[in-house]
């Protein structure tokens, strides 16, 4: 996916660095997989391998954040948005 088409999976916060909730319902799948799938895994690999299942749980959702979000970099709320982008029409 282009940075140009603006469609990403996951929007950057308005505060901070990294990525807030799913925008799309591609990321909202993506999230619910991987809850479902973090819950589950838990039961089988989390008492023999916790930091290796932990880990590469993590490294999952990093990697498809991203591949799929916006990119990150620090924000300050409105200080960030560029004059005349405001999301209320006049």
């Amino acid at each position: 996916m282009s940075q140009a088409d603006g469609k990403y999976w996951f929007p950057a916060k308005r505060y901070g660095w990294g990525w807030g909730l799913p925008s799309r319902w591609q990321g909202w799948v993506f999230l619910l997989a991987w809850m479902a799938v973090l819950a589950g895994g838990s039961q089988w690999l989390m008492p023999s391998h916790a930091a290796l299942f932990v880990m590469g749980m993590a490294a999952i959702m990093l990697v498809v954040c991203f591949a799929k979000g916006e990119p990150p970099r620090w924000r300050w709320g409105d200080r960030d948005r560029p004059r005349g982008t405001d999301d209320q029409a006049p």
